[in-house]
C-alpha cells in the first residue's frame, strides 16, 4: 500500500514546491468528525474465536487541520491540508469482556477549491472542495480505560496506510476585522479496505470544521 501511494506524495509535494512561489493564506481549524457506515457500526458473525454476534462501533471524534491555500486563478485555489484525529469507540460480544477502541488518523492532502461568489485570492465567499488524500491510520484495543495508565498493558495495535477523498463545501467570511471558516465536508477511505483480505472497514465520517484563515 505505501508503494501505491508514493506517486501521490510525490505529485503532491512537487505541485507545493512549485505553488510556495505564490502568496498562500493559511488557515486553522477545529474539527468535530461523525462515523458512517460501517466505521459507525459493524456487526460481525461469530467465528471460531468469537462464538457470539460481535459489534463494534465509533463515536464522534475530535481533530484539528492546517492549510495553506495558494489561488491559481481569480475563482480557484490549490490547497494543501494537513489533518489529524482521534475517535474513541466501543467491541461488545455477548458473554465476553467489553473492549475499548480508539482511531487515531493523520492526513496529507491536497484539494481544488471553487469560489462560486467570492474570491480566491482574497479567500472570501462559498466554495466547492474536492481532493485525494494520504491516510496514516492507527487502530488500538484496549480493556478498561484509556485514560488509565494500566490500561495499555493490554492495548493491541494495528497501523494502516490508505488513500483516501474528499469532498464539501466551505465559506470564508469576515467579522470584526477577523477572517473565518466553516466547513462540511466528506472523507472516504478509497483503498486497503477489503474485508475478505482482513483489512479494517473504512475510515469514513462526515467533518465539520470552524477555523480562522490568515
Amino acid at each position: 500500500m505505501k508503494r501505491r501511494m508514493l506517486p501521490f506524495l510525490t505529485v503532491l509535494l512537487c505541485m507545493g514546491s512549485g505553488l510556495m512561489a505564490q502568496e498562500p493564506h493559511l488557515g486553522f481549524g477545529l474539527n468535530l468528525s461523525f462515523p458512517t457506515g460501517d466505521f459507525r457500526n459493524k456487526t460481525y458473525p461469530p467465528d471460531s474465536q468469537v462464538l457470539t454476534t460481535q459489534r463494534e462501533g465509533y463515536d464522534v471524534g475530535l481533530g484539528a487541520q492546517f492549510t495553506l491555500s495558494f489561488p491559481v486563478e481569480q475563482n480557484v485555489a490549490f490547497r494543501l491540508n494537513f489533518n489529524g484525529q482521534v475517535t474513541n469507540g466501543t467491541w461488545t460480544a455477548a458473554t465476553y469482556e467489553r473492549e475499548n477502541l480508539q482511531h487515531s488518523i493523520f492526513s496529507l492532502g491536497g484539494d481544488l477549491q471553487l469560489f462560486v461568489n467570492g474570491s480566491a485570492s482574497r479567500h472570501r465567499g462559498t466554495y466547492f472542495l474536492g481532493g485525494l488524500s494520504a491516510d496514516f491510520e492507527r487502530f488500538d484495543r484496549s480493556y478498561g480505560d484509556f485514560n488509565s495508565y494500566y490500561s495499555y498493558d493490554d492495548t493491541t495495535t494495528e497501523r494502516k496506510s490508505r488513500l483516501g477523498g474528499n469532498f464539501g463545501l466551505g465559506q470564508s467570511f469576515g467579522f470584526a476585522g477577523a477572517r473565518f471558516t466553516l466547513e462540511a465536508t466528506f472523507h472516504k477511505t478509497l483503498s486497503g479496505n477489503d474485508a475478505a483480505k482482513g483489512e479494517p472497514p473504512s475510515a469514513d465520517f462526515s467533518r465539520v470544521s470552524f477555523g480562522w484563515v490568515f
